[in-house]
């Protein structure tokens, strides 16, 4: 009986100490100055592509693995890296102007994980929910995510974003069939990478 009290508390004392062992969510910052968020827009007749700077952004991370996590675009630093001087800046007049993102009544975008899957070695399914003119729909992509010490790494090299779902139909097939070739994608593509640190 002795010996079945001992055994019984030994189990119960393991059980407890798995349990506190267990790895608790931390939290690490995006540093904005060391990560990076590019875009590409299509059209029939060619293509432009520049960079957007973050503003914000924090992930969670329960032991190597990505549970969560958020970032936000501030929409006024997007740049085009194609054209110079007065054409850049036509471009950027029109990109931030109501014909797409309206930036001046929506000066931020915003990204927050809702769901996280296992996709392979250091990869991970990221679905969540994208902000765009203050509108919101769930979007999903894949992520390379690793982890050293204090330092996470989320690559995600081609996120497609449909502009149309966030009410900028400019130059869309979508809803101006006699455009020709004037038409732009509804796709444009963002590729994202985020340094955070705990």
């Amino acid at each position: 009986m002795k010996r079945l009290r001992v055994l019984i508390g030994f189990v119960a004392i393991a059980g407890l100490a798995a349990f506190t062992n267990k790895s608790a969510d931390e939290k690490f910052t995006v540093d904005t100055d060391k990560s990076s968020v590019s875009w590409i827009g299509r059209k029939v007749t060619g293509q432009h592509h520049g960079t957007i700077k973050l503003a914000s952004g924090s992930l969670t991370a329960s032991g190597n693995n990505l549970k969560t996590g958020n970032f936000t675009l501030d929409m006024n630093s997007i740049t085009n890296a194609d054209l110079e001087g007065e054409y850049a800046q036509k471009l950027l007049g029109h990109l931030k102007s109501d014909d797409f993102f309206s930036v001046a009544k929506n000066p931020v975008s915003t990204f927050v994980i809702t769901k996280v899957t296992p996709a392979g070695a250091n990869q991970v399914n990221i679905t969540g929910n994208l902000t765009i003119k203050g509108i919101t729909n769930p979007i999903s992509f894949l992520a390379t995510v690793k982890r050293q010490g204090n330092v996470i790494t989320a690559t995600a090299p081609t996120i497609k974003v449909d502009r149309t779902k966030y009410d900028i139909r400019y130059g869309s097939k979508s809803f101006f069939a006699s455009i020709g070739d004037k038409a732009i994608d509804d796709e444009f593509e963002l590729a994202v990478n985020l340094l955070a640190k705990k």
